[in-house]
């Protein structure tokens, strides 16, 4: 990671840059839906991590949580993982998912899933370079529950 750049939880005035990064991503957010959706996570079963630069600013985020299931050991999945745009390349990435990686160890996981889409083929080989592979290809589908 870049000496400039630093690990730290979200703070409640990140809030517009973390819904600019989700956006990113593919899922539009405003601010007050992610501090709503800040808010409503369980502080002992989720972590949000901000990477920030120098001036504070948040530069990526990743969002891990606790995932108990009856049918695999207990893991920890990423649910989001999104380096901002001229900060690239620079071992945010791998800063981030090493912090996640960390606060799973912490919490007794085995192991730490994560899902990309298809198309994400710069992310398919980041999580390769850091030692993730393919452990089966499966639809999500879902339903407005509204």
């Amino acid at each position: 990671m870049a000496a400039a750049e630093r690990l730290r939880r979200p703070v409640l005035s990140d809030a517009p840059a973390l819904g600019a990064l989700a956006a990113k991503l593919g899922y539009p957010t405003s601010a007050e839906e992610l501090l709503d959706r800040l808010a409503a996570l369980h502080p002992t079963d989720a972590a949000v991590l901000v990477s920030t630069d120098a001036n504070d600013q948040p530069t990526g985020w990743c969002h891990v949580e606790m995932r108990r299931t009856l049918v695999e050991p207990m893991s920890a999945m990423v649910l989001g993982l999104v380096i901002g745009e001229g900060h690239q390349s620079a071992g945010i990435g791998a800063e981030l998912l090493a912090a996640a990686e960390r606060w799973a160890r912490a919490r007794v996981c085995r192991q730490l899933v994560l899902a990309t889409r298809i198309t994400r083929k710069r992310a398919h080989r980041f999580y390769a370079r850091e030692g993730y592979e393919v452990w089966k290809t499966s639809y999500f589908l879902t339903k407005a529950l509204d």
